[in-house]
């Protein structure tokens, strides 16, 4: 295992160790609420493949998450709650589901660095990012907010951010938001409430 891997893993399993509860005074994330009320709609972001448009999902339930990969408790709490949840799917109900992590870092956050970040999660999870302008609007969209901090003597900065996941119908409207800290029972129940039947 590569040593970015290595120090990846042992990021998320600390975070699951450590647990929401002693994080959830943590400024690099849990402190923010919803921007607006979410509306939802398509965006076109980039991904390590090139760009990926959520209209292509139509027919699947898309699953949004925003956050950054350096975030050091909240993003992987968050995502490995989904990949949890993406585990309770049967196979055919997972392949009618579509998770996206939409990255609102873009300084630090390169296509192929969310590739690598998104795999440890989930095989389908999808890292995207963008310019600051289209993150802005897809953030806008969904109601999500985000501020960068000052950076340290050494440059390194938290992104403090909400931390909602977005479910997405298969006809492209937004359909429900879970808050953080939703089990990866009720996840997995409010997604297949939007799977076809």
């Amino acid at each position: 295992m590569t040593r970015p891997r290595l120090i990846l893993l042992l990021i998320v399993v600390l975070a699951l160790l450590v647990g929401l509860g002693a994080w959830l005074g943590h400024r690099s994330g849990s402190g923010l609420s919803l921007a607006a009320p979410p509306r939802g709609g398509d965006f076109t972001l980039l991904s390590a493949q090139g760009p990926v448009s959520t209209q292509a999902f139509r027919g699947k339930v898309v699953v949004v998450y925003f956050g950054y990969t350096y975030c050091p408790d909240i993003c992987p709490t968050s995502l490995a709650t989904l990949g949890a949840a993406l585990g309770q799917l049967s196979p055919a109900e997972l392949a009618q589901v579509q998770p996206l992590f939409v990255s609102v870092d873009p300084q630090r956050d390169t296509p192929a660095r969310l590739k690598e970040y998104a795999a440890f999660f989930h095989p389908k999870l999808i890292g995207l990012t963008g310019s600051p302008q289209t993150l802005a609007a897809a953030a806008k969209a969904y109601g999500a907010s985000y501020s960068f901090q000052p950076a340290d003597a050494q440059g390194n900065y938290v992104v403090d951010h909400s931390a909602f996941t977005y479910l997405v119908d298969t006809q492209g409207r937004l359909a429900d938001t879970l808050p953080h800290g939703a089990s990866p029972e009720d996840t997995a129940a409010a997604i297949r409430r939007l799977l076809p039947h």
